[in-house]
């Protein structure tokens, strides 16, 4: 069984890295100005958060077979057919839904950092009049 979640947590790790490389370099490209940069990671790590969600509802139901999971588990590792479809489906939405978690403290980070860089800027065009 622990074998099942390292897996499932690898898996959904790599994705979640991908979808951050990506976050990531639309913020690069509006480092020019931090608060639409860290509006526009907060969004797309709301999108994030949404897609993981809509993950781990669908691993109830998905065919273990067809998982990324069971792609990379050896045939020791596997749990007998009638143990399977449970087994993946739960570990995978558990995972699924921890990353969730995860992004959303992520995602509410941004959204403070980019409240904060509005209130700096209305304060520094406050100063100049």
């Amino acid at each position: 069984m622990e074998d099942i979640r390292r897996i499932a947590f690898e898996t959904v790790l790599r994705g979640c890295a991908f979808a951050s490389l990506a976050i990531f370099c639309i913020m690069i490209g509006f480092s020019f100005e931090p608060r639409i940069a860290f509006k526009t990671g907060g969004f797309l790590t709301l999108l994030m958060i949404g897609v993981l969600v809509l993950k781990a509802r669908e691993a109830r139901t998905k065919d273990y077979r067809r998982t990324e999971l069971w792609l990379y588990l050896t045939e020791e590792q596997r749990p007998p057919k009638a143990y399977a479809q449970y087994v993946s489906s739960t570990v995978l939405r558990e995972t699924y839904l921890t990353f969730a978690y995860w992004t959303a403290m992520i995602s509410i980070g941004m959204w403070v950092l980019a409240v904060f860089f509005s209130l700096a800027d209305a304060a520094l065009q406050r100063s100049g009049e």
